[in-house]
């Protein structure tokens, strides 16, 4: 069973920062493995990726390099400078070459970082090393399972045995549940509107938080739903004259284009829109203006229109989020929630949460297994529900010098 995770930093200034360690040989036969400490293992993208032609090169989160003399400008990536056979293998943690580095060589093992790295051709791109950035924070889903089957498990201990799968299971339900409304799940992207208006929903998307176009200052714009304005239907059955659906030779429906998302996304440049509660610009354009023009009224104004930055709908039949046509090409930004298992077992914990998902896990094997004395599953409920509360406090950030910043406006009267 693996080790459990000690929390302690393992990293030096240099690992952290510069994403690079660096090694001497002083053997007389010379030296072949080199062990990295790196918070991150090596990968690499196969038993050829050693060479720097090679197609699967690129692949490799890191570069070695090589050095005679050790100084700036006088590293070389490998295996450039050295005699022998070249090649090497990667082991988790390891690197391990062909033949040994000549005695007295200096060598440095570079993760890939935005500025390229300080050896070699400064070429190194990657972002490895940013991605271990408040690394600190942070425990894995895989370290967490390995600490609980440590400290929970065992003789003398409340579980006296369970599988190893059991714990995945209920270690993943947490972080799903946990990942809804307690834990800092909201990712982000910044896309461009393409001119067919629809961008697809990301690979781990749940729900949305927020979308908003970006301006030229930087400044972001909120974008809403379109609510009640238009809707894009699951399914577009063709029709004969007497409006039955009509079915293919498999006996499926035919489905056909949405007359809908068609009309939406052509009813002009500027969509249903007001100004100082004032129609601006024309929602269908023709014949249908007259039925539009006071949608919302001009008095008593819906809020949920008032809107001039645009809308979006969740087109759930293509797996894609549609805008409407005055935000073609613009710079967005979407912010969604994510159940925070896309990255499957490594995927991370903020340590401030640990401790509730030990106990969620507990509780959950528990109240599972049968003949298990009531007053314990109620005790560790309380315990889990108990703990999650703290969780939700502790990682609601909140700061008492930003909310004297908020309350400095109270004297301002809210309309409503």
């Amino acid at each position: 069973m693996p080790l459990p995770n000690n929390g302690l930093i393992t990293e030096t200034n240099r690992q952290y920062y510069e994403g690079a360690q660096g090694y001497q040989v002083d053997n007389v036969s010379g030296q072949s493995s080199f062990i990295t400490t790196f918070n991150t293992d090596l990968v690499s993208g196969g038993t050829t990726a050693w060479n720097p032609t090679d197609i699967n090169y690129p692949l490799n989160n890191f570069k070695l390099y090589t050095s005679q003399f050790g100084y700036p400008g006088t590293f070389l990536e490998y295996p450039q400078g050295l005699s022998g056979t070249p090649g090497f293998a990667v082991n988790g943690n390891t690197i391990t070459t062909t033949t040994a580095i000549p005695d007295n060589y200096y060598v440095v093992i570079q993760l890939k970082v935005l500025d390229g790295g300080n050896y070699g051709d400064q070429d190194a791109y990657g972002n490895t090393v940013e991605q271990n950035y408040g690394g600190y924070s942070y425990v894995s889903l895989n370290d967490i399972i390995n600490n609980f089957m440590s400290a929970y498990v065992g003789p003398e201990k409340l579980i006296a045995s369970v599988k190893r799968t059991d714990v995945i299971f209920h270690a993943k339900r947490s972080m799903q549940e946990f990942s809804y409304d307690t834990l800092k799940s909201i990712k982000s992207q910044e896309l461009n509107i393409p001119p067919s208006l629809s961008i697809v929903i990301p690979q781990d998307y749940v729900n949305y938080v927020r979308m908003s176009w970006i301006d030229e200052g930087g400044v972001k714009h909120i974008i809403y739903p379109t609510n009640n304005l238009t809707i894009s239907p699951y399914e577009n059955p063709i029709q004969d004259s007497r409006g039955i659906p009509i079915q293919d030779n498999f006996n499926s429906n035919i489905e056909g284009d949405s007359l809908t998302e068609q009309r939406w996304r052509t009813h002009g440049d500027v969509p249903v829109s007001f100004d100082s509660g004032n129609f601006v610009g024309d929602w269908y354009n023709g014949d249908m203006w007259v039925q539009s023009a006071w949608y919302g009224r001009r008095y008593g104004i819906d809020p949920q229109y008032a809107n001039t930055n645009g809308y979006f709908t969740i087109n759930d039949r293509e797996g894609k989020i549609s805008f409407s046509s005055n935000l073609i090409g613009r710079l967005i930004v979407l912010e969604y929630v994510s159940d925070g298992l896309a990255y499957d077992l490594d995927s991370r914990v903020p340590k401030m949460a640990e401790e509730a998902m030990y106990a969620y896990i507990l509780h959950g094997i528990i109240a599972s297994r049968s003949n298990q004395p009531e007053y314990l599953v109620q005790r560790l409920k309380q315990e889990r529900t108990a703990k999650l509360r703290n969780t939700k406090i502790r990682l609601s950030n909140i700061k008492l010098e930003e909310i004297t910043q908020v309350l400095r406006g109270q004297s301002k009267w809210i309309k409503h």
